[in-house]
């Protein structure tokens, strides 16, 4: 294939060696349930970036003094708090339990709110909660879905359970809910794939494969992944979705293609390809994933990345192209890129912009979609560089006081009025119109690790320490810096609580990354190639 070469200057992601050695020297076994380490990070991390630090791995380390931040203490108590327990035995943690404010669904348990609680419990060895959290929503996804007279397809996840128990016939009931109580009435897409990804963790976490090799679980993510892989119009690899089908689960005007549930069903393709077997027909499943695999990599490096020299491609786009050599494949209108765009992308660095599709291009910064795609290494070692580079250079713009924007820049006046339909919770710098969650710390840690970058995510912790806890961990910030918190937020969110556990756990021992870290698949080669204009 030829390719338009994209020289960054930028620090290089760590190489394959560096993280299979941290890999194998910390997920070998099962970890006692413990606290933190009192292990400077800074150690941890040299020994993980540095080549020479890491040979001398197999020695006994000198532990210095260092007392663990008095949050830690108070995050685990509030974490076991928020545990729930379905006959006796415990099966997911609920989304907040804010005692000042009605629960709502609240009070449930949400599929993509336990992600960092269970890599919490995973890292310090209690891996029960996550098995019992896999086998319980694995069950529900067998049962009869429907909306109205509608059925849903037979592989989508809950978007969140209910357990409900009667203290007079001593029985628990489980209720699941897959959208027909959603606001809005959308289906879980992320669900799925948050399931497989947690499968995945679990199974690295532990060494532990007779979980993901039960017949159960095999057919719990063909299920999912047959949703997906369907034949249907779709003229791209990526999945069509409808408005507040994920994390943003309200209007926000993310319908179409984006980058946060391309991010993650890359990840999911990924970690099934891992755990499904090669028996019967599961030889076809299994390249049926890696085509796609193929297919939606070279899609999303290509058509969703923005740097400083795309950009200026894009400014200089012709219109109404017709025929297989076209450059501007999509017919997006110069004229429809919005100004902000032009001073916020700096000269070193880059992201994948949050939609791609016919004539419409979204160039709003998604963190979780950006995060997500380091982590599964759908972002290359130069890109996730470049994505360190902008975080460094719009520190303020995408950091701010307190982490981290899940989306950037705010949408407000008329557009906002369109685009969100006047939602009263999604107005300016709030809630999923540019407010600042806590919870996206995991991610970021994560990705910070995986690009080499680990002084981006210290900085980011201490910054959350100044405040989270003395703020009662709200579910998020509001402001252009993030400085108030939100007007609807509620207090002790569970996914705020056990996204700064992962965070900390994982800076303190990098070799964590490797149950949600996948390193780049150096036999993916694009299948497609780039028509001549392309390579001018």
């Amino acid at each position: 294939m030829e390719s338009r070469p994209r020289q960054i200057e930028t620090h290089h992601s760590l190489d394959e060696r560096s993280l299979n050695d941290i890999i194998s020297s910390g997920l070998s076994s099962p970890r006692p349930p413990r606290q933190l380490e009192t292990v400077k990070s800074s150690e941890c991390l040299e020994a993980l970036l540095s080549p020479s630090i890491r040979s001398s791995a197999g020695t006994p380390r000198e532990h210095h003094a260092f007392e663990p931040h008095p949050m830690i203490a108070d995050a685990w108590e509030a974490l076991r708090r928020s545990m729930v327990f379905f006959r006796s035995k415990p099966v997911g943690t609920i989304a907040a339990l804010d005692p000042t404010e009605d629960s709502l669904n609240y009070n449930q348990v949400f599929v993509r709110d336990f992600v960092p609680s269970a890599l919490a419990f995973l890292m310090n060895g209690e891996p029960e909660i996550v098995k019992n959290f896999l086998l319980k929503t694995l069950r529900l996804q067998s049962i009869e879905k429907r909306i109205d007279c509608f059925t849903l397809g037979e592989g989508v996840m809950p978007a969140s359970f209910k357990v409900l128990h009667d203290p007079v016939r001593k029985t628990d009931t489980m209720i699941a809910d897959f959208g027909e109580s959603a606001i809005g009435r959308v289906a879980p897409v992320d669900s799925g794939f948050w399931w497989i990804i947690l499968l995945r963790a679990y199974t690295k976490s532990t060494g532990d494969h007779t979980l993901a090799d039960m017949p159960d679980c095999q057919r719990g993510m063909r299920l999912i992944l047959t949703l997906c892989l369907a034949d249907g119009f779709d003229t791209f690899p990526t999945l069509l979705c409808a408005d507040g089908c994920c994390m943003v689960d309200r209007r926000m005007g993310i319908y179409g293609y984006p980058i946060e549930i391309q991010s993650l069903f890359f990840m999911a393709l990924r970690s099934a390809k891992s755990l499904i077997k090669a028996e019967g027909d599961g030889k076809e499943f299994l390249e049926r994933i890696d085509k796609r695999l193929h297919a939606l990599s070279f899609h999303i490096r290509e058509y969703f990345w923005l740097d400083h020299q795309q950009l200026n491609n894009i400014y200089r786009f012709k219109t109404e192209e017709y025929s297989h050599t076209a450059v501007n494949k999509f017919n997006v209108i110069p004229d429809s890129i919005p100004d902000w765009i032009f001073d916020f992308l700096p000269l070193k660095g880059g992201f994948f912009i949050g939609n791609v599709s016919p004539a419409r291009m979204d160039f709003r910064w998604f963190a979780i979609g950006n995060f997500m795609a380091i982590l599964s290494s759908l972002a290359t070692s130069e890109q996730a560089s470049a994505i360190m580079d902008l975080l460094e250079a719009r520190w303020t713009e995408l950091v701010g006081d307190m982490p981290l924007k899940v989306s950037y820049p705010a949408m407000e006046g008329h557009e906002w009025r369109i685009v969100t339909g006047c939602d009263p919770k999604n107005t300016r710098w709030s809630y999923h119109n540019a407010g600042s969650w806590p919870v996206i710390l995991w991610m970021l840690t994560a990705a910070c690790i995986k690009a080499g970058r680990p002084q981006i995510a210290r900085r980011a912790i201490e910054q959350v320490e100044t405040r989270l806890a003395k703020d009662g961990w709200p579910e998020y910030y509001d402001g252009k810096l993030g400085r108030y918190v939100g007007k609807q937020a509620r207090k002790f969110q569970t996914w705020s609580i056990a996204g700064y556990l992962v965070a900390k756990m994982m800076l303190e021992d990098p070799s964590h990354l490797g149950m949600i870290g996948l390193e780049e698949d150096k036999k993916m080669k694009p299948s497609l190639t780039r028509s001549a204009s392309w390579t001018a």
